[in-house]
């Protein structure tokens, strides 16, 4: 059972399946095509993250550098958008940018994560601009980046905890005190971190108690996905979006 609804980002029946950058496995990670592929096989939320550009554009894309996923060079932060949108993924497709991504699909919510201070004024205009708060959730491994996202957009602007909060709901679970921001919606959790256990019963417990959902990353074996829904997770991201699609078919959870 899923925890209630917080925010109407979370507003969704039954467990919600993410496609992670859009779905990794083809290795075209955050581009027009993979996403366009997520949408046609039924997914509605996409996880992705966004740097700027040296002249304040908002990409779509992982790394700070395009060095490893592209066959560009360089820091996103220190190049202009003339020179970011020649390089390709793959050597075939080109970044996209955000604001693009918000035009192009009005019917998918967008998960976050935003990879630079820099992005977080431009960002958070956008969304303002497209009038999206509904369609985001913020997510930084940078609890301070998220809390100041939280700040400056109020409650309208769904987030999830950084790592400074995810390891605190942790130790909350094991009974030990431990402050946690109230305004999150979510807990965007690896299962396991450095050999320890993130998500078991007891977290997944900790967090509905407060009324926070669970999303797990990123998850691509069928196994895992079973254990993890059958833990009461709210959320799978996956680069395998075909077979976190079968997973759910098979349990009558897909949506």
């Amino acid at each position: 059972m899923t925890t209630p609804i917080r925010h109407p980002y979370l507003d969704h029946p039954g467990p919600i399946a993410f496609a992670h950058r859009g779905g990794d496995a083809d290795g075209l990670e955050n581009t027009l095509p993979q996403f366009r592929r997520a949408v046609a096989a039924g997914y509605r939320y996409i996880e992705t993250d966004v740097h700027t550009t040296a002249d304040g554009r908002l990409v779509a894309f992982h790394d700070a550098t395009l060095d490893r996923v592209t066959d560009g060079s360089g820091r996103i932060a220190d190049l202009p958008w003339r020179e970011v949108r020649d390089a390709r993924v793959a050597g075939r497709e080109p970044l996209p940018l955000f604001e693009e991504l918000l035009e192009t699909f009005p019917g998918v919510r967008w998960n976050v994560d935003l990879k630079a201070e820099s992005a977080l004024h431009p960002f958070l205009e956008l969304v303002e601009r497209a009038d999206a708060w509904d369609r985001i959730c913020v997510g930084s491994f940078s609890e301070a980046r998220v809390v100041r996202a939280q700040r400056l957009a109020g409650p309208r602007l769904a987030t999830s905890y950084g790592t400074r909060g995810v390891l605190n709901l942790r130790l909350r679970s094991w009974g030990v005190p431990a402050a946690l921001r109230s305004s999150a919606v979510a807990a965007q959790v690896p299962e396991t971190q450095s050999g320890i256990q993130v998500v078991d019963r007891r977290f997944v417990r900790a967090a509905h108690a407060r009324g926070l959902q669970v999303h797990v990353w990123t998850i691509n074996e069928a196994d895992r996905m079973h254990r993890l829904l059958d833990l009461g997770v709210d959320g799978i991201m996956t680069d395998h979006i075909d077979t976190l699609r079968r997973v759910m078919e098979e349990r009558g959870v897909w949506v």
